[in-house]
């Protein structure tokens, strides 16, 4: 239930969204996600500020880990802080529990960080390591209430509430999956570092682990989606939209050779990729050595990368935009490049 608290900032905001802007940003979003971009780079027209018309609370994430409701005021309250200035992208919140989300479902202890460093929480490898790791390879898929669990579906409750009882908000604003990570990064934080030795020593069971958090990966956004059905066909990252429904986060695929990533990442992506019907994979630091099997992922609509610098870019612009996967970039000085590309796949965060 929606409780009285939030009512006056839902309707603030229900009040601030003017739906001729939001259509035509959002018009122009699915334009690009579907390749029909008629700039080059993708340029989305921007916001109108529409200033708050009451005082918003800043809530600190720890506060909003240890509270529902202000779970929803701080994504909220994000919201606001877009309408009040001239942005260009959509509209989105999540349930933000951070990249331990799966992780604690299996029972990695959580580890919520210092109220004053303001950073989502992570988890601890599961105690016990290498049998750990066996055991949990080789038990049935737990509650999925478990952990951050039980967090994240009431917030999806509450979501659809407010989708339900506030037309514009639920309209103009994208519902975001939560953090799920993707399969290996979940098995690094699982695992550990000593996993980079198992893929030498213990491959057979890496793939098992693999299994066992694919298996898990369906099952918890199967639920999510139960719950908050998005029939649109894109989905919101950080306000940045994709085909498809999920982004895969692949974060440790930069620690891997271009053999590894084919045998322990490649298969498993592509599972989830078909399952939900094509998305997005994110990755940071260097992706260039992996990038040419990436693009052969089957639905993969978009790669959201950052660190540019570390990457060779015409291997990653050859194996994206001009592939016809869309590459979202902050990089700033891509368009000085000087060979041809098919730049209005490109969306640049820092272009002039």
């Amino acid at each position: 239930m929606i409780s009285e608290a939030l009512r006056p900032f839902l309707d603030d905001l229900e009040n601030r969204l003017i739906p001729k802007q939001e259509e035509a940003i959002r018009a122009a979003w699915e334009d690009f996600a579907c390749g029909r971009s008629v700039s080059a780079p993708f340029i989305p027209p921007k916001r109108r500020p529409v200033p708050a018309g009451i005082p918003w609370p800043k809530v600190k994430i720890n506060e909003a880990l240890a509270n529902r409701e202000k779970m929803v005021l701080r994504q909220l309250s994000n919201c606001s802080r877009n309408l009040e200035h001239p942005t260009d992208f959509v509209l989105w919140m999540r349930p933000d529990y951070g990249v331990g989300t799966l992780p604690s479902v299996v029972g990695a202890e959580k580890f919520i960080m210092p109220e004053e460093m303001e950073t989502l929480p992570n988890v601890r490898p599961l105690a016990g390591g290498q049998e750990a790791i066996r055991a949990l390879a080789e038990a049935p898929l737990p509650d999925l209430n478990s952990g951050f669990g039980a967090d994240v579906f009431a917030i999806g409750e509450l979501f659809r509430e407010i989708r339900s009882e506030y037309p514009k908000i639920g309209r103009y604003v994208f519902w975001e999956h939560p953090d799920c990570q993707g399969p290996m990064d979940i098995c690094e934080l699982l695992w550990g570092s000593d996993l980079f030795l198992a893929f030498y020593d213990e491959p057979e069971l890496i793939h098992a682990l693999l299994r066992k958090t694919v298996e898990l990966y369906k099952a918890f956004l199967d639920r999510w989606f139960s719950i908050l059905p998005e029939q649109s066909g894109f989905h919101a990252y950080f306000g940045r939209l994709h085909r498809g429904a999920i982004t895969i986060r692949n974060d440790s695929a930069m620690n891997l050779s271009p053999a590894l990533y084919r045998e322990f990442i490649f298969p498993y992506d592509q599972e989830l990729l078909r399952h939900f019907h094509g998305g997005a994979i994110h990755f940071c630091g260097r992706g260039d050595h992996f990038l040419p099997h990436m693009q052969q992922t089957e639905e993969l609509y978009a790669i959201d990368m950052s660190q540019p610098h570390l990457n060779k870019m015409d291997i990653i612009l050859a194996s994206t935009i001009d592939r016809g996967i869309n590459l979202f970039c902050p990089g700033g000085e891509l368009l000085n490049m000087a060979e041809s590309h098919c730049w209005n796949r490109l969306y640049d965060e820092k272009r002039v």
